[in-house]
Parts: C-alpha cells; structure tokens; sequence
C-alpha cells in the first residue's frame, strides 16, 4: 500500500530532522565512545511511542504488526564518527547557526542518513505494508569494532533485506568494493654500509614493491571491473651508515567479487619475498543480487546507480542490501564537514519513495 507524503509534512519532518541532527553534532561520539548520542536519540524514539532495544551502543526498533512472519527490511546507518582533523577551522563539535546548513563532525557522514531513517521509520510506523521495517541505528562503524552492527545482529530477527545509509547524494549504491590491508615486512641482514656487507631489505622491499605495481589479476568483474592495488607506506632503517635487516610497507587492496581476500593474500605471497600479513580477512566487497526486490524498487522509483570505491556495514550483512543516503562522501572524513537542509530533506523524500516502490 502506498502511503504519499504531502509537501508540508516533509519540511516538517525535515525541520525536526535538523533540529535532532543539531544535537547529534554537539555530542562526542567518536567510535567507541558513542553513549551520549545513544541516549540522546534513545530518548527521541521512545518520546515518539517506540519501545527501543538497546544493544552496547546500538538501538534497534521495529514497526508493529500482527503477521511477524513478514518480510523485515532493515534501515540501517551508523551513529558513530572519526576523530575530527586538525584542519577544522571551527568547533568540530557546533552546528553553526546557518538554518539551511548543519555543520560539524557526523553532520554529514552519517548523521543526515540517521536522522533521514528515523524520520522514514516514523512515516511508514502506522502504515500497512506488505512487510516489517526495523531501524537499526548502529555504533562502531568507523573502526569496525566489535560492538557494532555485529554485536547487533545477533539480538535481531531475521533481515530480508537492507538499506545502508551512507552520504551518496541518494544515489544507490549497488555494489561496493571490500578492503584487504597488509602490512608487509621485507628481511634482510644488517650490515656495516661502507663495507657493502649485510642484505638490504630497502632493495627487497623495492622489488616486491615493483612486482605488486605491475602485477595483474586474471579476472575482471563486470560491474566493479579490476581489483585496485596501491602501496601506501614503507619504512625502513635508521642510521646512514647501517644496512637496514627490516623494511616494512603497507598494501591497501579493493577486492571485486571475483576474488576472496584469502586468495588475494595467497596470490600476492607467491610473487614476493617480503611476508605478508593480512589485518582483517572479512572486509568483503557487497553486490545487491541480480533480480533483488530492491533493485526493482530502485528502477521504479527512478533512482540513478552506481557501483561505491569505499566501505561500509553493508559488508556485515547476509541479506540482499543498497547504500544510499543525504550528503556526499567527498566531505567525509575531512574538515568543516558540513550537509545542507535541502540533502536532508530529499533524503527523507527518497527513503520513502523507495519504501512505497519495494515489493518482496
């Protein structure tokens, strides 16, 4: 059943949006010291009638209907953010007094996604649908930690289906590349420089180096198209006059479907000297499946696609999923973050397009 949203009650949702996204940015909640802004929006839910589950730092809610055995979609973004740069020339921690602009840290990465969502989940709350939404509003993201969205999991239902809230200017995103980090050590015998004696592990770790620049993965996936490479730090000796035994780099990886991150780190080991050693083998790329509801419901709603460069818990979920949300993932992760009133708002207006589009 489709459930329109006149114009007017989409500014007002928006206008609540901004005030509780406002007191979202005055709170610390840097990854793993997410309390305060968990209270805060646990207090906002259940002032709107919701009985809230509080996992650790996670809130989960979920819609009320006499079938339970609907489909679930899960609406889903983070609460949490990233140490503020040093290049912030303001308060990190104050949202300005522009009406139309909601600066400071979260603002836009995800704190427009989260409030869009709640503002969703109000709106379709009462509605009949053909389905249940759950609102999982989710700690830890930004260090993957493990009272995040894992922790979370495990206290749910069953999920049919999600959207991630991520700022994508409400593109969906329908498939994201994984993330495979390796920290890779080069070992060589020390030595007296003047006499040439030792092994360099400077010249080990420049082969390699040279070796995974050129190298080349077999398989190519259509929709992501090559795995993306790139060594990103070396370090290695400290005197002038020592031949280094120890050079380290680091190889930051964007894995495709095509490969797991287990055959990836096995592949590379045998072109090289230096040992690897993989810092998490389960950042996994994500594809939403072929003939999935929600890319029907995409394509009905007309909502433009496309394939994401970063991360995000989508890569948590077993369930069929999206990424979409308010903002731009250029201002992620930078200083004087900042998302627009107008953003907020068609985040709201599309989260719930898309809601009255899906069909299981």
């Amino acid at each position: 059943m489709i459930k329109p949203i006149t114009r007017e009650e989409l500014l007002q949702r928006g206008d609540e949006a901004v005030a509780l996204l406002r007191k979202m940015v005055s709170i610390n909640s840097v990854s793993g010291k997410e309390e305060g802004v968990t209270d805060l929006i646990n207090e906002f839910l259940i002032s709107k009638g919701f009985q809230v589950q509080r996992c650790g730092e996670n809130l989960i809610v979920i819609s009320d209907d006499l079938s339970p055995d609907l489909p679930v979609l899960m609406l889903n973004s983070h609460i949490d953010t990233v140490l503020p740069s040093e290049g912030y020339t303001r308060d990190p921690f104050d949202s300005g007094n522009d009406n139309n602009v909601v600066l400071g840290l979260g603002s836009n990465d995800a704190g427009a996604s989260v409030v869009s969502m709640i503002q969703t989940f109000i709106f379709f709350a009462s509605a009949e649908l053909p389905f249940r939404i759950m609102l999982l509003l989710s700690a830890q993201e930004e260090n993957s930690g493990s009272g995040g969205i894992s922790l979370a999991l495990k206290n749910c239902p069953r999920v049919d289906a999600a959207v991630v809230g991520e700022p994508t200017k409400m593109k969906a995103a329908i498939a994201e590349r994984g993330l495979l980090v390796i920290d890779a050590v080069a070992k060589g015998v020390s030595g007296h420089a003047a006499r040439n004696e030792g092994v360099n592990a400077l010249y080990i770790a420049v082969e390699d180096i040279d070796k995974l620049r050129n190298f080349r993965f077999d398989k190519k996936s259509d929709l992501m198209g090559d795995v993306k490479l790139s060594v990103t730090t070396i370090k290695g000796g400290n005197l002038h006059n020592v031949v280094p035994d120890k050079c380290s780099f680091t190889i930051d990886i964007r894995p495709t479907e095509c490969y797991s991150n287990k055959e990836i780190t096995t592949m590379l080991q045998q072109e090289v000297k230096s040992q690897l050693n993989p810092r998490n083998l389960n950042n996994k790329c994500s594809l939403t499946p072929p003939g999935s509801p929600l890319l029907k419901a995409l394509e009905q709603a007309d909502f433009e696609t496309y394939v994401s460069p970063t991360t995000s818990d989508w890569m948590r979920l077993n369930c069929p999923a999206i990424k979409m949300g308010p903002g731009d993932s250029s201002r992620s992760h930078r200083p004087d973050e900042y998302v627009t009133k107008d953003e907020i708002i068609s985040g709201i207006d599309g989260y719930i397009r898309f809601v009255n589009n899906l069909k299981f």
